[in-house]
């Protein structure tokens, strides 16, 4: 491969995650202590629920069990919550008692980022930055499938 084309494939990836960075940037801007780029390395799992939405009830216990099962390898599962009132988000989280990352979007700009168009929306991000997946609903049914969409992203080097 030519040197240029080796150029032109980095460049390609460095501006898709200064993509995903932007677009993650209004979620971590009230925590100074989060860096966008302890995310780079690792495959995201991007999900935007709200508390209003039944799919979501079932799709938190799957997210809990893939950050169980592929952590160690890498899979961050970051939950990002669009409820206009965060009482309402904290109702919900208090059934499930998840152990992976869960932000605050009340104002949707992260959503509008990524052009989120139903609920629950789950999204995989390669460890370059690249979104591979975008899932729009969750049935339990379909769990296997995503689930081998993250083993074939976490086995990309």
């Amino acid at each position: 491969m030519s040197n240029l084309r080796k150029l032109a494939i980095a460049r390609g990836t460095a501006a898709r995650y200064l993509l995903v960075c932007a677009c993650f940037a209004p979620l971590f801007a009230a925590h100074a202590a989060v860096d966008v780029a302890e995310f780079r390395g690792s495959v995201v799992y991007l999900d935007f629920w709200a508390s209003w939405c039944a799919p979501c009830r079932q799709s938190f216990p799957w997210m809990q069990a893939m950050q169980d099962a592929y952590g160690a390898q890498g899979l961050r599962v970051i939950a990002v919550n669009v409820d206009q009132y965060r009482a309402d988000a904290e109702r919900f989280l208090a059934k499930f008692h998840p152990k992976f990352d869960v932000r605050f979007d009340p104002q949707g700009e992260v959503a509008a980022r990524f052009k989120i168009q139903g609920m629950p929306t789950g999204i995989i991000i390669d460890r370059h930055g690249t979104l591979r997946y975008t899932h729009i609903g969750f049935r339990p049914m379909d769990g296997a499938a995503y689930e081998d969409q993250l083993r074939r992203v976490l086995a990309d080097e």
